[in-house]
């Protein structure tokens, strides 16, 4: 499906939604455009070939090995019976090996080594006993349901348990195969239905739902985003790419929706709320319902704003809008889980499959972004990505009169922490210049002192010995007379 960007808008030709066969039904890109009927067909006829292939590569080795095993049979002559036995061993398992191949590939393996497995893995009670809340819930909400059933309840009853119970033993293929097990059953429970039980086709969805319902509870933990695939890692580029991507605004994508109306802001809010909410179901059919809320939401958003029904150019950037602005958790792996084990007969029609159908171009979307989607240059694309700046808002004096002061004074506090860190950033630029300087200048003193030293060399003379005390040498001799006193003689 091929994405167009104009100066209008993200626009998508609803032809591209459908599938690129022309049978009319829904197309998906992780079925590469093709609807789950004719990706299925697609998928038989290169796994057929591959079957064949491999049949003849087989075949060929086969030859091969007994040609030249005959030509050394006919230069050499007779050999030994001890030797003839060691070739006629190592012919036969060469042939074992072919014909192992051989079966690997062929339809009726899996059916064939179904008791060898059962066998070998026996389930373990205590598997039994971890059911959860919602797996007793979905058990006892079947039953109920095929209790209405009559004589048709107990045949599907039966056919799901022993659907478990095959999968229970399949978990080491690989989730294709996994997937197309499931297909194949919600196909041949869907066919038994309408020609051996004459059901309506109403009647039908409604219980390919229930089944859908009772089986992917109790499959979730093991096939949903299952550590034999990249999904975690998809979710995690996914993530990544959309933090990445914060700075972009309902004007690059041209989105018809004007948060500042409350009832519009409402809507917005509730749509975010639904595509974060796929994460927590379990049943494909219970992701897809939140899908189809946010895209009923985003409607309506559209709605309220342009006070007329919305189009289909309108919905989808929105819808990528609300993506960016929501960054569901393991979106990726959401979509792969819904593609793999859905009801196929609600992505091929209706609006589920539609809604999901353009939740998979948003993501494709999102993840070739690029400055000529957004109608930026490069340069500045560039530098938005790497967050040296950000799309420059609103002036103040363009707003409405009509427009929330707290936007408003949102916005201009934006504008002042936007100057602050530019006068910051010039601040520590000229704090490190300041520091060269200072360093710089310490060095050059230094310098120039050590110069001067070396040029005059300083002399620093012993000091002068202090005179003696005039009676030092009497110190010690604390037994002088005292001195004479005046006397006076009367005359």
């Amino acid at each position: 499906m091929s994405l167009k960007s104009e100066r209008r808008g993200i626009h998508v030709d609803q032809s591209e939604l459908l599938c690129k066969k022309g049978c009319g039904y829904y197309g998906n890109p992780a079925w590469q455009g093709f609807c789950s009927k004719c990706w299925r067909e697609e998928y038989h006829k290169a796994r057929q070939k591959q079957i064949q292939d491999d049949w003849e590569l087989a075949e060929r080795l086969q030859r091969e090995e007994e040609e030249a095993y005959a030509s050394s049979q006919s230069t050499q002559g007779a050999q030994s019976l001890t030797f003839s036995k060691f070739e006629e061993k190592k012919t036969n398992e060469k042939t074992r090996k072919v014909t192992t191949v051989k079966k690997f590939f062929s339809a009726s393996s899996r059916t064939g080594a179904k008791k060898e497995i059962h066998e070998a893995k026996a389930p373990s009670p205590s598997i039994n006993r971890q059911v959860s809340i919602e797996t007793d819930r979905a058990s006892k909400e079947f039953i109920e349901f095929l209790k209405t059933c009559h004589k048709s309840g107990q045949d599907i009853y039966k056919q799901c348990k022993m659907f478990l119970e095959a999968m229970h033993h399949k978990r080491e293929l690989s989730i294709e195969e996994q997937s197309e097990c499931a297909q194949d059953f919600y196909q041949n429970v869907a066919e038994k239905l309408q020609t051996r039980w004459k059901v309506s086709p109403e009647k039908v969805e409604k219980a390919m739902d229930q089944i859908e319902k009772y089986i992917m509870t109790r499959l979730y933990k093991y096939v949903f985003c299952p550590e034999t695939t990249d999904d975690e890692k998809k979710d995690l580029v996914v993530q990544k790419r959309i933090r990445a991507l914060h700075w972009v605004t309902p004007q690059m994508l041209c989105v018809p929706v004007n948060e500042d109306i409350p009832e519009v802001s409402d809507m917005v809010v509730k749509a975010i709320t639904d595509i974060i909410e796929m994460d927590s179901k379990r049943v494909p059919r219970d992701k897809l319902a939140c899908i189809t809320q946010c895209s009923k939401h985003i409607f309506n958003a559209i709605k309220i704003t342009k006070n007329e029904p919305a189009s289909a150019d309108d919905f989808l950037p929105t819808l990528i809008y609300i993506v960016l602005k929501g960054n569901p958790p393991r979106l990726q792996s959401n979509i792969q889980y819904i593609t793999r084990f859905c009801n196929p007969s609600r992505l091929m029609t209706g609006e589920d499959g539609y809604y999901f159908t353009n939740l998979c171009c948003a993501v494709a979307f999102i993840e070739k972004l690029d400055a000529q989607s957004l109608n930026l240059s490069q340069e500045d694309f560039d530098r938005y990505m790497s967050g040296q700046t950000s799309p420059k808002k609103q002036e103040s004096e363009n707003w409405s009169s009509d427009v929330c002061l707290g936007v408003k004074q949102v916005y201009k506090n934006l504008d002042l922490l936007s100057q602050l860190n530019e006068r910051q950033e010039r601040i520590v630029s000229e704090a490190k210049k300041l520091e060269k300087d200072l360093i710089d200048w310490t060095d050059g003193i230094t310098k120039e002192v050590q110069d001067i030293v070396e040029k005059y060399p300083l002399e620093i003379k012993p000091k002068n010995q202090p005179l003696a005390a005039i009676d030092s040498e009497n110190v010690e001799n604390d037994k002088l007379p005292p001195p004479l006193q005046p006397q006076v003689y009367a005359g």
